[in-house]
């Protein structure tokens, strides 16, 4: 079987055609999202519903974590879960994101009590959850490694807002500011721990249907919302 393996340059290769062909960033409701195109009850949408996936980050970060191997590996990893739960000192990607519902108009009550979640919604992101709770460390990390698609489209996003959707207030945007760094580090931690662990030819091929898995939950999320908000020109 090690005939038929990967060099690393190719297994991150087909890594990257994973998010060039299915991350979220393609999915329509994106893609008017980022043309200016959504409603404030639409990005309001879009915004409630992503804190259920974003408030169930750390979760799986810490289930991931106690299965890391290593000393070494569990230092690096359990920043992740301080970044989005937060320290003495700094409130986290969680509260960011509460005040990002709050910069577009939902208030703080109904962004903690998930009345806006939609069971879809709700159903994708359990089932990652799940999934990593269930998987071996090895697949359940590369099922993070959307992270490496993040920084440009954060960047992207941080403009958008800025620009056509000027009703947003500005500090709501704390929380893509701060993964813009964030984000490629632990992509590169990500991708480090996958290439080092990666010994044969089905531990490739698993890692790589595992990031095929978390795109398709994230593009579930957007269906929903599609289904749930539709564009009034398609109903035309």
């Amino acid at each position: 079987m090690n005939a038929f393996l990967f060099s690393n340059e190719e297994l991150t290769m087909r890594l990257r055609q994973v998010g060039e062909l299915r991350y979220h960033d393609k999915h329509p409701y994106h893609v008017r999202m980022h043309e200016g195109k959504l409603s404030p009850e639409q990005l309001r949408a879009w915004v409630a519903n992503r804190f259920y996936y974003q408030k169930n980050i750390p979760v799986k970060d810490a289930l991931i974590l106690s299965k890391l191997p290593t000393r070494e590996d569990r230092r690096k990893w359990i920043q992740r879960i301080m970044d989005h739960d937060g320290t003495t000192g700094n409130e986290g990607g969680i509260e960011a994101w509460i005040r990002l519902g709050e910069a577009v108009g939902i208030p703080r009550e109904e962004m903690l009590d998930e009345r806006h979640v939609l069971p879809g919604v709700r159903f994708a992101v359990d089932a990652y959850v799940n999934f990593c709770r269930n998987q071996p460390w090895l697949v359940a990390v590369a099922s993070s490694l959307t992270e490496m698609f993040a920084p440009i489209l954060i960047s992207h996003r941080i403009a958008v807002f800025e620009q056509l959707y000027p009703w947003i207030q500005p500090e709501g945007l704390e929380y893509f500011q701060s993964r813009l760094h964030q984000a490629p580090r632990d992509a590169d931690h990500g991708l480090e721990l996958v290439l080092r662990e990666c010994k044969d030819r089905r531990d490739q091929d698993q890692t790589i249907a595992a990031l095929h898995f978390k795109c398709d939950v994230l593009w579930a999320l957007l269906d929903t919302l599609s289904l749930a908000f539709p564009n009034m020109e398609d109903e035309r």
